[in-house]
């Protein structure tokens, strides 16, 4: 099995920033999509932000501008940087990955970190 595990959350001021961490480990042959969601109490969980093995990357319209995905392959790591935060990008971000191990294709979640935005 593979095992996504979250860092970074914590409380932030209006306009600070964050770096989210997600590590993966376990027996992996192949990584390829990774992502980050989203979901705040009594809301649905949304992407945030994806990126493929090739580099490409898709943002939400909320998360544009703002926040930066990115990945290193060799520590099968996926990051995202949280720039000019807002408090309704307060919610529990969780990890998300396309990844084969020697079994097959898994598509496992982290547990989440929570992020609050608050003054």
């Amino acid at each position: 099995q593979v095992q996504l595990v979250e860092s970074g959350g914590g409380l932030v001021q209006p306009g600070g920033s964050l770096r989210l961490s997600c590590v993966a480990s376990g027996n992996i042959f192949a990584m390829n999509d990774m992502a980050w969601y989203r979901q705040a109490p009594g809301k649905q969980r949304e992407l945030v932000a994806e990126i493929r093995a090739t580099g490409e990357t898709r943002y939400s319209d909320s998360a544009k501008g703002r926040f930066t995905i990115s990945r290193d392959n060799a520590k099968y790591t996926t990051d995202l940087q949280m720039n000019g935060l807002k408090p309704e990008d307060t919610a529990v971000y969780y990890c998300h990955a396309k990844v084969y191990d020697s079994t097959g294709l898994l598509l496992p979640w982290g547990q989440g970190t929570q992020v609050t935005v608050s003054s």
